[in-house]
């Protein structure tokens, strides 16, 4: 899995390390699907502080097409993991649903006597 990780905040590049480790750990079961992963960190408001640092995800899956993710949190590991769990889970939830829609249904024939 390719990751791509953007941003300006001088705080935010240094959890280069900490995003790619989170991102394959989160979609370690998901890889197959998603060749791709862009992770970009930002902060909303600047240096007035507050709920502003904002990961958005862009994910490039198989089948499913691009999915675009966005967690606002106070600090950039909660926001980062906020959007990793809606990601994985909307990427899930597609994955499965185009998997139930192939499988035959598996019903017993009725016996008529």
């Amino acid at each position: 899995m390719q990751i791509l990780f953007k941003s300006r905040h001088p705080e935010a590049s240094l959890m280069r390390e900490t995003v790619d480790r989170r991102v394959r750990f989160f979609l370690r079961r998901l890889s197959a699907h998603v060749p791709r992963a862009d992770i970009q960190l930002i902060d909303v408001n600047g240096p007035r502080g507050g709920v502003d640092k904002r990961c958005q995800i862009e994910l490039r899956t198989d089948g499913a097409g691009p999915v675009v993710v966005s967690s606002v949190a106070r600090d950039w590991r909660t926001a980062l993991d906020g959007a990793l769990a809606r990601a994985a889970r909307h990427v899930l939830r597609v994955w499965r649903r185009a998997n139930a829609a192939r499988r035959p249904s598996r019903r017993v024939p009725e016996i008529k006597a």
